[in-house]
């Protein structure tokens, strides 16, 4: 049994969306961040880092009990116990790689970054908005170049990690009030709605 410590949130919902793809039983803690419970003892002793998700498996290697926090690191932990969500040749894992490490690295980071100054900041700072939602600009551009020249997903015909990571985040754009950067955009308007039409994706959307 994997104990899923979450919210509501992009990065939240990656990990739930994974365990609901691949079958595995879990239980759901949820952690308030609105409320502060991301630092609690208790929460910090899982993730020391104090975000969410985080995750406890009392199966993980040689029978012992694994602690891991980080989406991405969950992701590929996943992946790797099941043997599913990540292509089995060489190149397709090289590939689901970089494209998880690349939503990592930049989608996360940028679109929050975006969405805190347009969405949440008390004062609008016009800078931090142009500067952010150019980034968010220039990288839905790089995704709709990788789907359309290797669609339908990001590494071709596999459904992989790599999709579950980024796509909350394109989503979330929405709740941020930018979901008119998508517009130009059709390869990923086509390929979030697939996504989005994924029954453990739409059971685990909301956990």
């Amino acid at each position: 049994m994997i104990d899923l410590y979450t919210y509501n949130t992009p990065n939240g919902r990656k990990v739930s969306i994974a365990l609901e793809e691949l079958g595995l039983p879990y239980r759901v803690h949820i952690v308030d961040i609105l409320a502060g419970q991301q630092f609690s003892p208790e929460f910090l002793a899982i993730s020391p880092n104090n975000k969410i998700p985080a995750i406890v498996d009392s199966e993980g290697p040689e029978g012992k009990t694994v602690h891991l926090f980080e989406s991405g690191a969950i992701l590929l932990y996943l992946a790797e116990k099941t043997g599913k969500l990540i292509p089995a040749d060489p190149m397709g894992r090289l590939s689901t790689w970089q494209w998880l490490f690349w939503q990592v690295g930049g989608v996360g980071p940028m679109f929050g970054q975006a969405g805190h100054f347009v969405h949440y900041a008390k004062e609008k700072i016009p800078y931090a908005i142009e500067r952010y939602t150019s980034e968010v600009n220039r990288l839905l551009k790089v995704l709709e170049q990788q789907l359309a020249k290797q669609g339908p997903y990001l590494v071709g015909e596999t459904y992989s990690i790599a999709d579950i990571a980024v796509a909350p985040w394109v989503d979330g754009l929405s709740f941020y009030g930018l979901a008119e950067l998508l517009e130009p955009h059709e390869h990923i308007r086509r390929w979030l709605e697939t996504f989005k039409a994924r029954p453990a994706v739409q059971k685990g959307w909301n956990v």
